[in-house]
């Protein structure tokens, strides 16, 4: 959203994301447009013993990749996603015009601790000396109204001199999006207060952009897989939600969708809680399990015995698009199908 509204302002806007659905080069954008093949084995092979000697991970030689292509092309702004955390993720490097973050929730336990204070710790590792911060959510229906992460976020800001703002405590006006899922709704009043904080910095932004910009974030930055209609008569969708606060939110908003049976393609990868996440799906639903292919995908059988224990019944697939096909094939024209688990199921369908 906001690299869209940037890129209405009439600015060359450079977008790093990850992951990828189909495409490696989905990661690294200037206004909406991929970086070319080129500039990717160039890049390779120039540093290629540079990272064998320092041993970096693929997320590393990748965020590398994305600032020296931004350099190089002289982007006005760059909208940058943190991988993991924050703290100690490579992006962290960065002195940036404005730290957002968006959400806290049980995500990446392994590595970012197992509390929503301790993840929020971690994920306010971004917060910069002098450098304003945004933050997205601290309450909801997962977090909870007292879930004291308001509290760690300002201490941290206090301790950087960091002017901080709750963007859900902010009055800001209703705008249209292309992206309709329902959660996006917190994620534009995010993206408003960010751009508050710009406009107060010099930056022109005005609400014809915003308008523009929130319209047009699909066209202008080529996101998809999210809350995506992939077709109709059944009606398919997927969404790349993968962890339970995500999942709250898509499910609910699937249960105000009107048909007569719910089919659930389903799979995951080895990292999960499974618990957490298979406690959020309907027990009606028809579910179709499957192991996307990649390294991390969880075993088929594993997520059917777990969802077993939350009566979620269904048959295995070898494959997401063997578990799609039976899914096409059994669901009636008045039936829903939707698609999710992991970004990786659905970057099999799209």
């Amino acid at each position: 959203m906001l690299s869209s509204v940037l890129q209405e302002a009439g600015y060359k806007v450079g977008l790093y994301t990850s992951p990828h659905l189909k495409d490696f080069r989905e990661r690294i954008k200037i206004n909406g447009i991929m970086i070319p093949k080129r500039a990717v084995t160039s890049f390779v092979k120039k540093h290629k013993p540079f990272f064998e000697i320092h041993e970096l991970s693929f997320f590393e030689m990748t965020v590398g990749l994305a600032f020296d292509y931004f350099e190089k092309e002289e982007v006005d702004i760059a909208v940058i996603e943190v991988g993991l955390g924050g703290r100690l993720d490579s992006t962290n490097i960065i002195l940036p015009e404005v730290s957002v973050i968006t959400n806290i929730g049980m995500d990446h336990t392994y590595f970012l601790g197992d509390t929503v204070i301790k993840i929020a710790k971690e994920k306010g590792g971004i917060i910069k000396p002098n450098v304003p911060v945004v933050i997205g959510e601290t309450r909801g229906e997962v977090l909870g109204e007292e879930s004291g992460i308001k509290i760690v976020f300002k201490q941290i800001a206090a301790k950087n001199n960091a002017p901080i703002r709750f963007a859900e405590d902010l009055e800001i006006a209703h705008y249209d999006c292309d992206l309709k899922g329902d959660y996006q709704q917190k994620n534009i009043q995010t993206a408003l207060a960010v751009l508050q904080v710009l406009n107060e910095k010099g930056w022109k932004i005005s609400k014809e952009a915003i308008v523009l910009g929130l319209q047009n974030t699909i066209r202008n930055t080529g996101l998809s897989g999210r809350w995506q209609i992939l077709r109709t008569d059944p009606k398919v969708i997927c969404d790349t939600a993968h962890n339970k606060e995500g999942l709250v939110l898509v499910v609910k908003q699937l249960k105000s969708e009107s048909y007569e049976r719910l089919h659930i393609i389903l799979g995951a990868v080895n990292d999960k809680d499974l618990g957490r996440i298979l406690s959020v799906f309907p027990k009606e639903a028809v579910y179709y399990f499957c192991k996307p292919n990649v390294p991390r995908g969880l075993n088929v059988k594993i997520l059917h015995d777990k969802a077993g224990e939350y009566n979620l019944l269904g048959e295995m697939y070898l494959s997401v698009k063997l578990a799609y096909k039976a899914a096409l094939k059994k669901a009636s024209a008045k039936d829903l199908i939707y698609v999710g688990g992991s970004t990786f199921v659905v970057a099999e369908v799209l």
